[in-house]
This record gives structure tokens, C-alpha cells and sequence, in this order.
């Protein structure tokens, strides 16, 4: 017989036995550790999706590109705490993909 319950048992336990038992037991473990092939995996996808991004706001309006800009400005930490590296150059990334996008677009646009 098929198992007709797509998800694992830890899943269904949300139904069940509630929310809290579940994320007491289960839900707050360690992930297994990735494997090379699935960093290398996981790189090519990001490295697609950045590339897609920069082609929608290469065709996206002007209002388009000024709130992805002020997107990157609201990478903020919480009040009271210090602002991550990490966090600094993601929203460094943000606006540089804007301005790579702007490139596209203006190299696309006629001359005048």
C-alpha cells in the first residue's frame, strides 16, 4: 500500500500533538551537514537566481528600481543591536545588482 501522507512523520505531529511538542522535540536540531556536490549545487542556483533578478529590474519600471534601492537601506538589525558583516553586504549586493540592472537597461534604451 502507498503512503498517502506526502510529509514525514515529524510533520504530522503538528496536527496531532501540537505545535509546541513538536518544535520542543524536533524541530530546532542541527541540519545535516552539506555535502560539496550541494554547495556547488546550491552556488550555481544563487548564482541563477541573482542573474534572473538583474534581468527583471533590467525590464522593470523606474519606481521599480528606487524600491529595490531602498530595500537594501532597510537591512537594519533590531534597536539595541550591531549591524552583522554579512548584513552590510547584502544590502551592498542588493544595490549593486540595481545598478548592474541599470547597465542593461541603458545600453538597451536608443540612442537620442
Amino acid at each position: 500500500m502507498l503512503n498517502r501522507n506526502p510529509f514525514p512523520s515529524s510533520l504530522s505531529t503538528w496536527d496531532g500533538q501540537g505545535a509546541a511538542t513538536s518544535l520542543d522535540d524536533e524541530a530546532f536540531t542541527a541540519p545535516p551537514a552539506m555535502t560539496n556536490a550541494e554547495l556547488v549545487h546550491l552556488r550555481v542556483r544563487v548564482i541563477a537566481l541573482e542573474n534572473l533578478v538583474i534581468a527583471l529590474l533590467a525590464e522593470g519600471t523606474a519606481h521599480q528600481l528606487a524600491v529595490a534601492r531602498e530595500m537594501a537601506t532597510y537591512i537594519s538589525p533590531r534597536p539595541g543591536f550591531t549591524q552583522h558583516p554579512l548584513t552590510i553586504h547584502a544590502a551592498e549586493q542588493m544595490t549593486h545588482s540595481v545598478e548592474r540592472a541599470q547597465r542593461f537597461r541603458q545600453r538597451d534604451e536608443p540612442p537620442v
